[in-house]
């Protein structure tokens, strides 16, 4: 298990420790006390690490790679330990828990450069529409950086988000209908408040890119300056596809890796159209029917990919084509089922996330991914946001 959690008891609270990654055969952890504290000891030095002056990353070996924080492999089973008569994801991927950003979501990639730049160009209001974490992303550094922020997001987002945009002093205007109302809704706004309201779409901007493309550049880094084979990810708008195109492209250029990993796109089957214009550039089909109109709301438990129209449609094809991967169409059910598959591995994460996990089911099952290729699951968010809905799931179960 990479990223390791130590419960230890102290004056009656519970102290929790993010110890850095070993693999399963280097894993050991020793908890002593030392002067009335507890402190925890690394077996291979013999150095003592107290409470009261918390690590976050474990010391490298001379001679060796670093070994990655925030890169997270399946707990306790290795490629000869496979169980194939449980239902849990049995097989050996990495997940990269997108959670360890600043608002717990990965749109704080794109955000901090997106409004960096604007904030440097002068613009005092912006505007976002957001299903809810990019618009819980804006809010907080729209605060960092003294910007006003005017959120837009459908009425059916998650109370969690809504609370988050608003502790950080966003004005939220709830919008009625599906995603794809509240994007037209935010166009027809822009220029408000006197002409200065300026709509900072994490959809639109270039530079939003340019902050996830770095993404790519963690993963290279945290499998040892490596590309992984696969990239499985959950998309609505696309932002993490372009994203691991451009970092993973300008490694190639300058000669730090070979060859690009494979993208996956993982989609709800009910609001698919980058997973569905995907697997018809390739020719291929998942037998699967999607609805003939994508643009109905609340139709899909994944309110964070619930886009009809992406405005980076052919684009996000193009990446995923260009580097010979896939897609996959994801049914509310096994969506359902992923989220707590990875909840049972120690992973709370977003139905929106885990159809990223569900997707990957599907390509072990058809052979498209071997189970000893290197694959990352980008889990783009936390569950913590998605409680109201996941609490619904376990009374339905």
């Amino acid at each position: 298990m990479s990223a390791f959690v130590t419960l230890s008891l102290s004056a009656g609270l519970a102290a929790l420790l993010l110890h850095r990654a070993y693999t399963t055969g280097r894993l050991r952890h020793v908890i002593a006390s030392l002067g009335g504290s507890v402190a925890y000891i690394e077996p291979y030095t013999g150095k003592t690490y107290p409470l009261d002056k918390p690590r976050w990353s474990g010391d490298d070996k001379p001679g060796e790679q670093p070994i990655p924080l925030m890169l997270t492999a399946l707990p306790g089973i290795t490629r000869r330990q496979i169980d194939k008569t449980k239902r849990s994801l049995w097989r050996c991927p990495h997940f990269k828990l997108e959670w360890n950003n600043p608002t717990c979501s990965f749109k704080d990639r794109g955000t901090t450069v997106m409004l960096s730049l604007l904030r440097q160009q002068g613009i005092t209001h912006v505007l976002e529409d957001s299903s809810g974490n990019g618009g819980a992303s804006v809010s907080c550094y729209a605060a960092a950086g003294g910007l006003h922020a005017t959120i837009m997001a459908p009425d059916s987002t998650s109370p969690a988000k809504t609370v988050q945009m608003k502790a950080h002093g966003a004005t939220v205007e709830l919008i009625p209908g599906s995603r794809q109302a509240t994007s037209d809704a935010a166009v027809a706004a822009h220029g408000r408040d006197g002409g200065r309201l300026f709509y900072a779409s994490h959809a639109w901007h270039p530079f939003f890119l340019h902050g996830t493309k770095t993404l790519a550049y963690e993963l290279w880094e945290d499998l040892g300056f490596r590309a992984p084979d696969n990239v499985v990810i959950p998309s609505g708008g696309g932002s993490n596809i372009l994203g691991c195109d451009l970092g993973f492209s300008e490694l190639q250029r300058a000669g730090e890796i070979q060859k690009l990993p494979r993208l996956f796109c993982a989609q709800p089957l009910l609001c698919s159209p980058l997973a569905s214009g995907i697997l018809q550039a390739l020719g291929e089909t998942d037998g699967h029917s999607p609805p003939a109109e994508w643009n109905v709301p609340n139709k899909t438990m994944a309110e964070g990919t619930s886009i009809s129209r992406p405005v980076r449609l052919q684009e996000c094809i193009d990446a995923v084509v260009r580097s010979k991967g896939g897609a996959i169409r994801v049914t509310e059910a096994e969506m359902a089922q992923a989220t707590f598959d990875l909840a049972q591995c120690g992973l709370y994460t977003e139905p929106t996330c885990a159809q990223a996990a569900a997707a990957y089911r599907t390509l072990i099952a058809r052979g498209v991914i071997k189970a000893d290729e290197t694959t990352v699951i980008v889990l783009t968010s936390t569950g913590v946001k998605a409680t109201p809905g996941i609490a619904t799931l376990l009374e339905t179960r």
